[in-house]
C-alpha cells in the first residue's frame, strides 16, 4: 500500500476529530446556563422506615372485627375480580396459578388438596394448625409478602383496609356455610 495513501487516511481521520472536538467546544461556550442559586422547587418525598415497620405517626390499623361490622360482599366481589386471573372461587373450582378460594375463611392454610404451595406458606401453616382467620386474610392481603415471608403470590396487596374488608366479605360468601363473624368487641388477634 502506498504510504501517501495511509497519510491521507490518518489526516482526514485527524481532521474529522479536530472538528468534532471544535464544534462540541464552540457549543459548550454557546449553549451554556448557570445554575440557579435557588431551585424552582424542592421535591421531598417521604420514605418509608427500614425494614417496612410503620412510624409512629402512622395511622393503627382498625381491627378487622370492627370493620367486617360495616364489610360489603357486593363491593368484594367487585374488587375480587383482580383475584380472579390467578384464584377461583366456585366450589370445586379449578386451582390457576393460586388455589381455588371457595370455603377459604377458617379453612387450614396450605392445605387445598391439588395445589402445589411455597415453602414459604407451607412454613407458615405450622404444619396445617394454622388456619385462615378473618385476621390473618386481613393482613395478607395487605401485604401477601410481608405477612408470609417466601409466598409465591406475586400481588402487591390492597392498602385500604375497607377494600380487604370488603373482599374477605365477599370471600365469606364463597361456602356451603359461612363461618361467624369476629365479635367486634373481642381484643385484636395477635399474629
Amino acid at each position: 500500500m502506498n504510504s501517501s495513501y495511509v497519510n491521507m487516511g490518518v489526516g482526514a481521520l485527524l481532521a474529522t476529530l479536530f472538528v468534532l472536538k471544535s464544534v462540541s467546544l464552540a457549543s459548550g461556550f454557546i449553549f451554556h446556563s448557570e445554575t440557579p442559586e435557588k431551585p424552582g422547587f424542592a421535591i421531598v418525598a417521604a420514605e418509608e422506615p427500614a425494614g417496612g415497620e410503620k412510624g409512629a405517626a402512622a395511622k393503627p390499623d382498625t381491627p378487622i372485627a370492627q370493620l367486617m361490622q360495616k364489610a360489603d360482599a357486593k363491593v368484594g366481589e367487585t374488587i375480587f375480580k383482580k383475584c380472579q386471573a390467578c384464584h377461583s372461587g366456585e366450589k370445586g373450582g379449578p386451582n390457576k396459578v393460586g388455589p381455588d378460594l371457595w370455603g377459604i375463611v377458617d379453612r387450614p392454610v396450605a392445605e387445598h388438596e391439588g395445589f402445589a404451595y411455597s415453602a414459604g406458606m407451607k412454613d407458615f401453616s405450622k404444619g396445617g394448625s394454622q388456619k385462615w382467620t378473618y385476621d390473618h386474610l386481613y393482613h395478607f392481603l395487605a401485604s401477601p409478602k410481608k405477612f408470609v415471608a417466601g409466598t409465591a403470590m406475586g400481588f402487591a396487596g390492597l392498602p385500604k383496609e375497607e377494600d380487604r374488608a370488603n373482599v374477605i366479605a365477599y370471600l365469606r360468601t364463597l361456602a356451603d356455610t359461612q363461618v361467624p363473624l369476629p365479635d367486634p368487641n373481642a381484643p385484636a388477634a395477635t399474629n
